[in-house]
């Protein structure tokens, strides 16, 4: 059962968090709850130094596995990845959970929780606008949408959108697992991608309604047995480029945001040249900035750099380099984009890594914080 408190920040962890010298943004990671982590954590960046304060706990609450920020900076939500998150048996699902966010101190502040209509959810996104919370269940293989308050909490209930069918691995795509979601640029489709299916979904999009409009859905296929996992656009909007988790490759598909439909490009590895998939290799996450992406590697434990082609999307292979722990998912660039942190969950640490804007590459600190199975990273600017 998912505790329904208020969330807490004790005085000291704010005092250790002012007491970073120059920090102006603050850090936030999402987790597995158990021994080691009982929610949400939250460090302090100073972006001139890369300096972080030691990680604090700011929410306590079960497996927020992802986390998404309000485009106002005025909230976070969190997507539980559990089965059931109340006990009572009519409540099938997993949780979103959504706080309030002080951008001046970081602190976190329950708002209200609801059922993501889905067992495991395990993403969690927000429309432009602030209007819609999106969730992926990845367990049951729908997305849902939901109306958000002026101060955040979650309202009403938008479209659930379930799914059927199946991809051609027996062990893992026998049915629908909706992995990722997230709107177009414009804000007029959302995309999601079905890890059990081979299928990226494009749905219209409304958000005055919430709305996903199920009826006009388009699907776009990856290579079989990929298992596509999430998304990133370009920056200029063009390209999306789609990790898969199971085949550890990036297909980059041309974005047409007029119509909502996407052209598949190319498909290259994620994994460094020369390296074949084995098992236990499965690839996490993907960001993007500038003519840069960048993906992190499970079993393989590392950390991808390419260069795409502004106009051809077409991606290069740059570098690749050990994640600083094991078992690496999410990772985050503050807004500066100097500093990269990969949350490592295997080995409990967050790991940090300074960028050179002009080409991309990176390069270990030799900073780590140590949170409990770290899964999502996600940056909010300090006021």
């Amino acid at each position: 059962m998912i505790p329904h408190w208020p969330t807490w920040l004790v005085w000291g962890f704010l005092a250790s968090l002012t007491a970073v010298h120059g920090g102006d943004c603050f850090a936030y990671f999402g987790t597995y709850t158990g021994a080691a982590s009982r929610g949400i954590y939250v460090a302090r960046l100073d972006e001139t130094t890369g300096r972080l304060s030691p990680a604090k706990l700011a929410a306590e609450t079960e497996s927020p596995s992802f986390l998404a920020v309000a485009p106002n900076r005025h909230a976070l939500y969190a997507a539980n990845e559990v089965d059931h998150f109340k006990d009572d048996v009519t409540d099938h699902g997993g949780a979103i959970t959504a706080f309030g966010l002080d951008p001046a101190t970081g602190r976190l502040t329950f708002l209200n929780q609801v059922c993501s209509s889905g067992s495991a959810p395990c993403y969690v996104s927000v429309d432009p606008s602030g209007r819609v919370v999106f969730a992926a269940n990845y367990g049951s293989g729908s997305v849902k949408a939901f109306h958000l308050a002026t101060n955040g909490a979650i309202g009403a209930a938008g479209d659930c959108v379930p799914r059927t069918g199946h991809g051609v691995n027996p062990d893992r795509q026998t049915s629908p697992h909706a992995h990722f979601i997230c709107t177009d640029p414009a804000n007029r489709f959302v995309l999601a991608c079905d890890l059990g299916t081979d299928e990226v979904l494009v749905y219209p999009f409304d958000p005055t309604a919430a709305s996903l409009q199920p009826a006009e859905v388009s699907a776009f296929s990856v290579p079989p047995g990929s298992g596509p996992r999430h998304l990133a656009f370009s920056p200029n909007g063009r390209f999306a480029h789609v990790l898969n988790e199971m085949g550890c490759t990036i297909s980059t598909f041309a974005w047409n945001a007029t119509n909502g439909t996407l052209k598949l490009l190319d498909t290259v590895s994620a994994l460094p040249p020369g390296t074949t998939v084995r098992p236990g290799f499965t690839a996490a996450e993907i960001l993007t900035t500038g003519n840069f992406v960048y993906t992190t590697l499970r079993g393989h434990d590392s950390v991808s750099v390419f260069t795409a082609d502004p106009q051809t999307g077409r991606l290069q292979f740059l570098q690749n380099l050990p994640s600083g722990g094991k078992v690496p998912r999410g990772m985050g660039l503050d807004p500066s984009t100097r500093w990269l942190l990969i949350g490592n969950q295997a080995s409990g640490q967050v790991t940090e890594f300074s960028r050179d804007g002009q080409s991309g590459r990176l390069t270990a600190t030799g900073t780590e914080l140590k949170v409990g199975s770290p899964v999502d990273v996600k940056f909010v600017t300090k006021n």
